[in-house]
């Protein structure tokens, strides 16, 4: 069965190097489904996503409703005459959507499921210091990431690793991932298997201010943690006390160092080439940052010309 009718529907990036994929290998993609250009920037220009600019440079048919469940689109849709979609990095779908294709809609998910469902998987397996991961295509049903598995591929964190560079090992690996899962559905070998529930699950919430913001009463190596599973973005934060002044600050890069110290938690530290900043069982050392209307630039460059003062804190 080498007739496959994909509709493809993605937005970000992320989606982008799978699409690429597919077209690349010759998929029929009959149609691409993402979110209506949006205005960005100073001048409120109307943006296109990612998915959108790709799919236009290689002639693909796009839809950008801003209603999933209205009759225009649907009956667009229904006429594209699909038997297979391909969900990655897209918004939850309603079943009118999902249940239309002969072979089902399947979903490329950034974790190994059922661990991390949710908005953000990349970013919490570091912040929780996982030592692995890996991507999953799954069938789509009523509730989100909870369907049925197809495939699965792991891969190993390493120490270095950060959202960003976690978020490139993933798309490629995911890439290749669909584009097997596809083979295996036109081959008819693929086998659907339930998810297991039992068990310690971990969840991949949306990120939101409250919950990337540092908490320096943590030991070091969890503040670490938050720092690389956040940068860089959305980016950890925290409070900067410092000449009398509270500005809020983000962090790109951190390294620990183990000591015992009086230091009370929070205490900034500053030579002319390093800050730190006191932790329960330690220091962070701080090595790239963004002050409030600043870009981003590593401690070096702060230091030449801002200037610590002895109470200074991070809160």
């Amino acid at each position: 069965m080498n007739d496959l009718r994909i509709v493809f529907l993605g937005t970000p990036d992320f989606a982008v190097a799978v699409l690429k994929k597919l077209v690349e290998n010759n998929k029929n993609i009959v149609g691409v489904i993402t979110a209506p250009d949006k205005p960005a920037g100073r001048g409120r220009s109307l943006k296109q996503s990612a998915v959108k600019e790709y799919a236009l440079s290689q002639d693909l048919h796009v839809l950008q409703p801003t209603n999933l469940k209205s009759g225009d689109f649907l009956s667009e849709l229904k006429s594209l005459n699909a038997n297979l979609q391909i969900v990655v990095a897209f918004r939850m779908l309603p079943q009118l959507v999902w249940k239309m294709p002969e072979y089902g809609t399947f979903n490329l998910h950034a974790s190994l499921l059922p661990q991390y469902r949710g908005a953000a998987p990349i970013n919490w397996v570091l912040i929780n210091g996982e030592t692995k991961t890996g991507v999953t295509t799954f069938f789509i049903n009523e509730e989100i990431d909870t369907g049925n598995i197809l495939l699965q591929e792991e891969i190993i964190i390493k120490e270095e690793d950060n959202a960003g560079s976690l978020h490139d090992k993933l798309m490629h690996l995911g890439s290749d991932l669909v584009l097997k899962t596809v083979s295996q559905i036109a081959k008819k070998k693929i086998q659907a298997i339930p998810q297991n529930f039992s068990g310690k699950l971990k969840s991949a919430n949306k990120l939101h201010t409250e919950n990337t913001k540092i908490d320096w009463t943590l030991p070091g190596k969890d503040i670490h943690n938050m720092v690389r599973g956040l940068s860089p973005y959305p980016s950890a934060w925290s409070y900067l006390f410092n000449d009398n002044k509270e500005i809020v600050i983000k962090i790109y890069a951190t390294h620990i160092e183990e000591a015992n110290h009086q230091e009370e938690i929070g205490t900034i530290i500053s030579t002319k080439s390093t800050l730190k900043v006191a932790v329960q069982n330690g220091y962070i050392f701080i090595e790239e940052l963004q002050l409030p209307g600043k870009k981003k630039m590593d401690v070096k460059s702060l230091l030449n010309g801002y200037i610590f003062k002895t109470d200074a804190k991070m809160r």
